[in-house]
């Protein structure tokens, strides 16, 4: 039997009739988030997986025992996600149909018992998105290497003896923004803790003689 069975298929307030298919899903979903509670998985993640269940659900129009890798394949091909995302949600599919495909949760024999089907594993080696690099981030959002970061500091320091050289504005202005990429990177400062210390340092009511060195 499946865990928690629901045998009412009518809403709270009596009036609106409840799909016999979706009563079955939800009491799939229930179990399935005990199962991931109880791997102390956290909440935001449990979420988002089951958000990718009801998501392929709607697309499909179909119920879990009636799904196929060919309906998982087209979802796929129409989504224009990003190659991390695509892992992201064939591995969310992949798992539910994992859950409520193995034996010692009783899934199978229900459905088949309540739906006259059962459900399947709808992903393989073959329809899946390999995983072909450490980092699967657009390349423009990657974290700078150690080069890389060394090369960035160098050149706003150049910005700053360029300016301050050609005896025009703004080199006071650079040198402040060169100084604030080291401290946010060796700091590891977030954008709003960056931004709140500088707000922080000019509400500050005392050493106000000081605020004519402020950079």
């Amino acid at each position: 039997m499946g865990e928690g069975r629901v045998l009412a298929l009518v809403a709270a307030d009596g009036a609106v009739p409840v799909s016999p298919g979706a009563v079955l899903l939800e009491e799939m979903l229930a179990g399935w988030r005990r199962q991931q509670q109880a791997r102390r998985l956290t909440a935001r993640l449990i979420g988002e997986r089951e958000r990718v269940i009801r998501q392929f659900t709607a697309f499909t129009g179909c119920w879990p025992w009636q799904w196929s890798a060919a309906q998982a394949e087209a979802w796929v091909a129409s989504g224009g996600w990003a190659h991390s995302t695509v892992r992201s949600y064939q591995g969310a599919l992949a798992l539910f149909l994992e859950y409520v495909c193995d034996p010692r949760y009783g899934w199978v024999g229900e459905c088949e018992q309540r739906a006259g089907a059962v459900p399947v594993q709808v992903f393989h080696e073959r329809n899946t998105a390999a995983h072909v690099s450490e980092r699967e981030g657009r390349p423009g959002r990657r974290p700078l290497t150690r080069a890389g970061l060394q090369a960035f500091f160098d050149a706003a320091d150049d910005h700053v003896e360029k300016a301050a050289g050609s005896r025009r504005k703004g080199w006071l202005a650079g040198f402040r923004d060169a100084t604030l990429f080291k401290v946010v990177y060796g700091w590891g400062l977030r954008r709003r803790e960056a931004a709140w210390r500088s707000g922080e340092r000019a509400a500050r009511p005392r050493a106000g003689e000081l605020v004519k060195f402020s950079v």
